[in-house]
């Protein structure tokens, strides 16, 4: 609660340069109060070097491990598509249009790519971004350029990372119900906008799912170890649904 409040203040009330830090300050703040309290152990921090590098690996090919994780590419691929929408209502641009998503998937599948052949992770679209534009209005390509670079090289300080992963679950928490919320929001606005009929019962059912799916974190089980859940399987129930769903004889274009 004092991270979500932190937040609020320094987004609503504070001037300056620190008012487009309400992420960050809550979670100091956050951070702080845990360390005081004692829900911090910061014994990892003071292990960590100051300079590490990745260990990098070659890629192994494996027939199974490749049958498990393909699938999930659709999961963010879907995910992706909701995010270039959210963020270009929020900008109020047309990324659909330019730079277009073909562009804007291969961008991911090729990082991915390249990720992979040095033993990295996955490439994806972080919704929780989104939120974050909204929150300090900052959009310009070229501070996130520099964002970016910064966050390359602070990538290879290791007690920032040691520091990031003591931060208590609370502190999460209370950042996860803001960035989360303004997704949800951004989606609701976005709707608005399109004109889509919330009075039709059809719009109302297929957005009801998607909300309890989506927020409600259902998971369906797929093979194995390999889950489906979260806003990928929200957002493609939600496709199939509004394609399978009768539509109303007026037929809005807003259902769409």
């Amino acid at each position: 609660m004092i991270v979500l409040a932190t937040v609020a203040i320094v987004n609503l009330y504070v001037k300056g340069f620190l008012r487009l830090l309400p992420v960050i300050a809550g979670i100091v703040v956050g951070y702080i109060l845990c360390l005081i309290t004692g829900n911090v152990d910061p014994t990892p921090v003071a292990q960590a070097a100051w300079i590490g590098v990745p260990r990098f690996t070659l890629p192994v090919f494996d027939a199974a491990a490749i049958g498990i994780i393909a699938p999930a590419a659709f999961a963010s691929m879907v995910e992706h598509v909701g995010d270039i929408l959210a963020v270009g209502a929020t900008v109020e641009e047309d990324f659909v249009a330019d730079p277009g998503l073909p562009r804007t998937l291969l961008g991911d599948g090729v990082a991915t790519s390249l990720a992979g052949l040095f033993g990295g992770p996955a490439n994806t679209t972080y919704s929780e971004n989104t939120g974050v534009l909204a929150l300090t209005k900052v959009w310009k390509p070229e501070v996130m350029r520099i964002a970016a670079v910064i966050a390359i090289l602070l990538a290879f300080v290791d007690k920032l990372g040691a520091a990031i992963r003591t931060i208590p679950d609370p502190v999460i928490g209370g950042i996860s119900i803001v960035l989360f919320g303004m997704i949800a929001a951004i989606g609701v606005r976005t709707m608005v906008e399109n004109n889509v009929d919330l009075k039709d019962s059809r719009n109302l059912f297929i957005a009801s799912v998607i909300l309890v799916v989506g927020i409600g974190g259902a998971m369906i089980q797929i093979w194995g170890n390999l889950q489906f859940g979260g806003m990928g399987l929200a957002a493609i129930i939600g496709i199939i649904l509004n394609q399978v769903l009768p539509r109303s004889e007026s037929g809005s274009e807003g259902s769409e």
